[in-house]
């Protein structure tokens, strides 16, 4: 890109924890966070946030009275978002964007609004603006009192990563020098899991070490499980700050649909969005992929097969997140950004547990992350140090 897009904060709530050495201890274990929940009527494997995640949550929705009726997905994202425009340097009433989706935006707040609509007859005063799409941007305006434009989106998995290209447009643009981008998803809920067990793509809680088995191209059934979380970042144009890491390509792209959940044979979406990505990158300065793969046998299958195609014979180090902290639709982009951030900045692989990797970085200096959601909708982000 022809501007230096610089990443000068990160933020995250999800089964990881919230603090970020907290978040890279957890990775260097070869623990997961899944866990058998109820859901009404039905049990599911699922990571959720800790005790003391949740008591940060509850301690940040009685400190405001508004905050009281807010969903969970606006609170995750509000906390991580305070953190991240501290970490920045950013003040109260600075100039800066604000762009953060989700695939299922106010699941909660919507279930229990429809129940009640259902047994009265009649809806409660704020369930319409409780529940809209743009809530989660609008919310964080107004808790950070910034300037700049405050927009939402919902393209579902690849949520997260369509904001930080977004941000990367404004900010290319001259529009605009600092954007926070992110996504957030809180969609443990029954509905939720309902929908996604009627997909036949639910892991099963059959005693295996690892249920979710993201990555495995061995497995004879889906396998992806459902997490939940929050992630933003702080983009800027200024590079004389402390700078996280640089992002050095963005690309996206979609693909012609066969049904309403399809993807080709070897993934077209994610080979455009790759080659967008790396247009200017020697294919061999790539050391690490964190991949979306969400545990299903065609998803992760699909990719692998088009970074193959994209590679070659040059392939880097292939990983994900999902087997350790499940699916968190909107937010899964940015969580496996961190990832990514976090392995440059240590200079640590971090594997899959229960794969073997035949390819490992001895550095790693450049990192392309992926995500896709429903509808073919790709994107991909190159990241350097």
């Amino acid at each position: 890109m022809d501007k230096k897009i610089a990443i000068t904060a990160l933020s995250s709530i999800s089964a990881l924890g919230s603090v970020t050495q907290e978040i890279w201890n957890n990775y260097l274990n070869k623990n997961h966070f899944l866990k058998e929940h109820d859901f009404n009527s039905q049990k599911a494997l699922v990571a959720s946030l800790s005790d003391e995640s949740k008591d940060k949550i509850e301690a940040l929705r009685v400190s405001d009275i508004k905050y009281k009726s807010l969903d969970n997905s606006v609170l995750y994202a509000m906390l991580t978002a305070r953190d991240a425009v501290k970490q920045a340097g950013w003040e109260t009433g600075d100039d800066f964007g604000i762009n953060i989706g989700s695939s299922r935006g106010a699941t909660a707040l919507f279930e229990k609004y429809h129940e009640e609509y259902l047994k009265e007859g009649k809806s409660s005063t704020l369930a319409s603006p409780t529940t809209t799409l743009g809530n989660i941007s609008s919310w964080l305006a107004h808790d950070l009192q910034s300037e700049g434009p405050e927009l939402s989106h919902s393209i579902t998995c690849s949520t997260a990563l369509h904001a930080l290209v977004n941000g990367v447009a404004w900010l290319k643009s001259g529009m605009s020098t600092k954007f926070l981008v992110g996504g957030s998803e809180a969609s443990l809920t029954p509905f939720t899991i309902a929908q996604m067990k009627a997909l036949k793509i639910y892991a099963e809680n059959n005693g295996d070490t690892y249920p979710c088995k993201a990555l495995d191209f061995n497995k004879k059934r889906n396998t992806m499980a459902l997490g939940e979380g929050a992630s933003v970042i702080c983009m800027e144009t200024d590079t004389s700050k402390k700078v996280l890491a640089y992002i050095e390509g963005v690309g996206y792209a979609t693909e012609v649909l066969k049904h309403n959940i399809s993807i080709s044979d070897d993934a077209e979406c994610f080979q455009k969005s790759m080659k967008m990505a790396l247009k200017n990158t020697n294919l061999e300065e790539v050391d690490v992929v964190v991949m979306h793969a969400p545990g299903t046998i065609k998803g992760d299958s699909t990719e692998v097969k088009a970074i193959e195609k994209v590679f070659g014979n040059v392939m880097p180090a292939l990983t994900t997140n999902k087997w350790k902290i499940g699916h968190t639709f909107g937010a899964s982009g940015l969580l496996s950004l961190e990832l990514g951030v976090l392995m440059m900045q240590h200079q640590k692989f971090i594997e899959v547990p229960y794969i073997e990797h035949t390819v490992k970085p001895k550095q790693i200096k450049k990192v392309l992350v992926n995500a896709v959601g429903f509808g073919g909708n790709a994107v991909s982000v190159l990241l350097s140090l």
